[in-house]
């Protein structure tokens, strides 16, 4: 059944920062602290695949130093799309810093989504440098071009488990 058939299901947008401005306070200094330290996670886990592709090379006789090329880009897609994609909806410097993704109806997001989050991330401060991120203080919620236009947000998770909860997942 869609939503477009049944007329008494409607998703609304949870997040308002009108209602609840607590969910967004200090939202745009504590991710780009959360951005810093999951660096440092991907760095670490990059240096750890490195190893193995390394031993997976030795014992493919060259073939498999291959995967050097894709390597940091591969760590950081799978690392995003398995955190921020996961049940907590965070990164582990989101988590770090309280902060937890949404989607604009109160859902968690699914792995893919991340994926495509992180992606469109890379493209947007590589193609339209990172005055990119000037967006965020335009918008009512803090939100990034790629958050617009994957319509998610990112809140403050301590303040939503205590006053929102969870019953507005879709």
């Amino acid at each position: 059944m869609s939503a477009a058939s049944t007329a008494d299901y409607t998703r609304q947008d949870v997040f308002d920062p009108m209602v609840n401005p607590e969910l967004f306070a200090g939202v745009r200094s504590r991710r780009i602290f959360a951005f810093c330290i999951d660096v440092i996670v991907i760095a670490l886990l990059t240096f750890g695949a490195g190893v193995l592709v390394f031993f997976l090379g030795v014992f493919t006789l060259g073939l498999g130093f291959l995967l050097y090329g894709i390597l940091p880009a591969a760590v950081a897609l799978l690392y995003v799309a398995f955190t921020l994609g996961g049940p907590q909806a965070s990164t582990l410097g989101m988590r770090a810093m309280g902060l937890e993704m949404r989607l604009w109806y109160g859902a968690k997001p699914y792995p893919l989504l991340a994926a495509v989050h992180v992606l469109l991330f890379w493209f947007s401060i590589s193609l339209l440098t990172p005055l990119v991120l000037l967006v965020s203080l335009f918008s009512d919620r803090k939100r990034l071009l790629h958050d617009l236009i994957l319509g998610v947000v990112v809140i403050n998770s301590a303040y939503h488990q205590q006053h929102v909860g969870d019953h507005h997942q879709g």
